[in-house]
């Protein structure tokens, strides 16, 4: 049936009843089967080619015509909603003819000047391809998810969050993970989660249910995961239902007392992942509490001096974390944090040594070495570090040396080449000039003769 012959005599309009409550708002005929068994779920971007007529046939769009797909968000509210609906039960190089009622469509306002108010169209949609939402902050495509269920209200997770969750984890075709959890978010790593699975539950609604697919980076990475037999650089598959969550409370919802007191808390923490070798998990505890404390005002004299002893343990505890992960330039700049609130702290001079040892600044690293000594002479490890300095300054001096020699020496040799090119020039010359008079002379008793 084609769109002209749908205005026909008021007879009943054909097609399958797909919306939800039943109540014959979009009727879908499929012209052309699609190929696969999958259809787009929500938040997928699907990209399609359509007509829109109104029932008189008159056409008012075509992405054909424009000879440009047009491309959305299912499901997020970006087109009308018998499209939303339509589609997610398409799949790929399906061809379809829709009839939506105005209340699936645009309603009593319509759509001016081509669509009247109440109108009843019928669309022609074509679907090309879909593919899943990218969570990750550099879109890298290293977390996909895809919506098999919507979820309620728009709050979601953060960091610190309490969440219960149904799950289970498939590595190709096996699943080797099944349960239902309840943690903390931050936590996930004490339970045999992947950082990026932690990271795409914080994006997800309460009751949602959702696939998601890891790149390896985003999963056990290279080390893989012995207990459930993944190997290095996997990817993995992960089915996930959040059956409710608790948020943590922001740093804006929490008095003075509270964040002193949730500092001292995440600041064990921090110091059991760092006793486990969790450099980064523990980083992100250290972080918490100068997110917390570093602009609080109006404290007493006793608020005041704990927060800032956390404050000074959490920039010195990072200096730490991002030595041991080898990130020198966070690990100076927390260094110099705890600097400006003890200019003399034993950690904070010996940890910017380190750092400033570990970038080949020899002099740099001599001076905090040399002051810590000086302010506190019994540290031995500083005294190693300091003759550590001065054998690498030595030996940098050694190799200036070596490389200002050869230089002077290949100068010395260019010149002497160059004399001895003058020598040879000026010789010639000399040669040529005696050749020339030679000839002159000859020239001249020739003549005369």
């Amino acid at each position: 049936m084609t769109a002209e012959e749908t205005k026909a005599d008021g007879a009943p309009l054909e097609g399958t009843d797909i919306t939800p409550k039943q109540d014959e708002g979009v009727l879908k005929v499929v012209k052309k089967e699609g190929s696969g068994t999958e259809s787009p779920m929500i938040g997928d971007k699907v990209t399609v080619h359509y007509t829109g007529w109104l029932l008189d046939g008159t056409k008012f769009d075509s992405s054909l015509d424009r000879r440009d797909k047009f491309s959305f968000d299912l499901g997020k509210g970006e087109v009308i909603k018998a499209w939303d609906i339509a589609v997610a039960t398409m799949k790929v190089g399906e061809i379809c003819r829709i009839t939506c009622k105005p209340e699936y469509a645009y309603g009593s306002a319509g759509s001016p000047p081509k669509i009247p108010p109440n109108a009843t169209l019928i669309f022609e949609i074509e679907l090309f391809e879909f593919k899943g939402e990218d969570l990750t902050d550099d879109e890298d495509g290293g977390i996909i998810r895809r919506i098999r269920k919507k979820g309620e209200g728009y709050s979601k997770p953060n960091e610190g969050a309490l969440v219960e969750i149904q799950f289970e984890g498939r590595y190709g075709d096996r699943v080797f993970d099944r349960r239902e959890l309840q943690f903390e978010i931050g936590e996930g790593d004490n339970y045999d989660l992947p950082h990026g699975l932690e990271k795409a539950i914080q994006k997800m609604e309460k009751s949602e249910e959702s696939v998601f697919y890891l790149k390896p980076n985003y999963g056990f990475g290279s080390a893989g995961k012995e207990k459930f037999q993944i190997p290095p650089d996997a990817e993995l598959q992960y089915e996930v239902k959040l059956k409710s969550f608790e948020k943590a409370k922001e740093s804006w919802e929490m008095n003075t007392d509270e964040k002193l007191e949730q500092s001292c808390i995440v600041k064990e923490r921090g110091t059991q992942y760092f006793k486990e070798g969790k450099y980064k998990r523990a980083a992100l505890q250290y972080k918490k509490i100068v997110s917390w404390l570093e602009h609080e005002s109006g404290l007493s004299d006793e608020e005041d001096t704990k927060a800032k002893s956390l404050r000074l343990a959490a920039h010195l505890n990072l200096a730490m974390c991002h030595l041991k992960l080898k990130e020198y330039s966070p690990a100076l700049e927390n260094c110099n944090k705890a600097l400006e609130l003890d200019s003399n702290n034993e950690k904070g001079l010996f940890r910017r040594g380190e750092a400033h040892l570990a970038v080949n600044d020899f002099d740099l690293a001599r001076g905090d070495f040399q002051k810590v000594i000086q302010l506190y002479p019994s540290n031995k490890a500083a005294k190693v570090q300091l003759v550590t300095c001065q054998q690498k300054i030595r030996e940098q001096h050694e190799k200036e040396k070596k490389m200002y020699a050869n230089m002077f020496q290949r100068l010395a040799d260019k010149d002497l080449k160059s004399a001895a090119s003058v020598q040879i020039s000026h010789t010639e010359d000399a040669e040529m000039k005696d050749e020339q008079n030679g000839v002159e002379d000859k020239s001249e008793v020739d003549t005369e003769a």
